[in-house]
């Protein structure tokens, strides 16, 4: 495939990873601010569009007031508060049938002018199917909190919805990084490629329990740093049940979260000092340095979330929610660092020594 094609093809799957970046943090914003239930209806197609109307909007605030989150918590709305939340709940699901649309009209111009191969279709298709999906947990996860009982979303459907979305977004930086960078450029070892991987799995569980800590509000059960509350081990964390400490107990995911930060953190120091003499591409030299300096910064902010965590104002987007948001978007881009390094480790041999390579810049 000539230069031009393989640009072209590369530079439409960063902005589809662009927008996908952007859409998560749409979701947390929705988050943040109370939105997500405020659409009580899931309509692909028609749901684009926003009410038109004042009976409409009134016909809209109606179904909302129908359901726990307002009987119990936001008696107070009016219709303009409302039309507050509608809109950040209604924005993060347009921008989700905008990517849809950013996807299926290049792909399919893409096809006709011969610019895809044959061994892109399937990836392609993946991706596509990997998206359809994730609208759908989507809308599981809203309709977890659509009811008389529940003031929130479920935070276990929360977590499946975030984790799937970094899962799609990984897999689309995987393809664009083999249309990037050469295979020959991958560096070859077992301990580097076999470390990176199981630390790359305590990061999904870290994101699991932080996609938890949100969807519980857990972070303000304890807002003191470097103890929790006074002690390094709460008392009250496990209970003897440990399906509910686990998934359920707000200190104890606190606690887990917390001290799985530590962890990852020492881990991903260890393996970049052990990774130093490996001898490695730019490329592999920048996600690697990258993951390091993204972990300190990571660490720092969630702190700061936590200390500022009593400091929630309902209906106000202050230091709190700015925390929270950039302790988010540094995640998921030390999720997707970590996978970049991942995939350009490898337990074959390079087909040419690392130090003799052309290399070809990620950007």
């Amino acid at each position: 495939m000539s230069d031009k094609p393989v640009r072209i093809v590369s530079n439409w799957i960063l902005l589809g990873i662009f927008m996908l970046v952007v859409q998560v943090l749409l979701g947390g914003i929705t988050r943040l601010t109370g939105s997500g239930l405020s659409i009580t209806e899931w309509k692909p197609i028609m749901g684009a569009l926003p009410p038109l109307s004042e009976q409409d909007w009134q016909n809209a605030f109606t179904k909302y007031q129908q359901i726990a989150q307002y009987k119990y918590l936001n008696t107070h709305f009016s219709l303009s508060d409302f039309k507050f939340i509608f809109f950040w709940e209604w924005f993060h699901r347009l921008w989700a049938r905008l990517i849809g649309v950013v996807f299926l009209i290049p792909f399919i111009y893409f096809i006709v002018r011969k610019y895809i191969k044959q061994w892109m279709i399937a990836p392609l298709v993946i991706l596509f199917v990997l998206g359809a999906m994730q609208g759908a947990v989507g809308w599981l996860m809203v309709k977890s909190g659509l009811n008389e009982n529940d003031l929130y979303v479920s935070h276990i459907r929360l977590a499946a919805h975030f984790i799937a979305a970094m899962i799609l977004i990984g897999y689309a930086l995987i393809f664009w990084i083999k249309l990037k960078v050469d295979q020959r450029e991958r560096v070859a070892s077992v301990g580097l490629k076999n470390g990176a991987i199981a630390i790359l799995t305590l990061l999904v569980i870290q994101l699991i329990y932080g996609a938890f800590m949100a969807g519980l509000k857990a972070a303000a059960v304890a807002s003191t740093w470097p103890t929790i509350n006074g002690d390094w081990l709460p008392p009250n964390a496990f209970s003897g049940n440990l399906s509910t400490d686990l998934f359920h107990n707000k200190i104890t995911i606190h606690f887990i979260h917390r001290n799985l930060a530590y962890l990852v953190s020492l881990l991903i120091i260890g393996w970049w000092w052990a990774s130093r003499k490996a001898g490695y591409s730019r490329a592999f030299s920048f996600a690697r340095n990258t993951t390091v300096v993204l972990v300190f910064v990571q660490v720092l902010l969630g702190v700061l979330a936590v200390l500022n965590s009593q400091h929630i104002t309902p209906g106000r987007f202050g230091v709190f929610e700015w925390m929270a948001q950039l302790h988010q978007l540094t995640g998921m881009l030390l999720f997707l660092s970590l996978t970049a390094v991942v995939y350009l480790t490898t337990w074959k041999k390079a087909a040419v020594p690392v130090s003799r390579q052309r290399v070809m810049p990620l950007a």
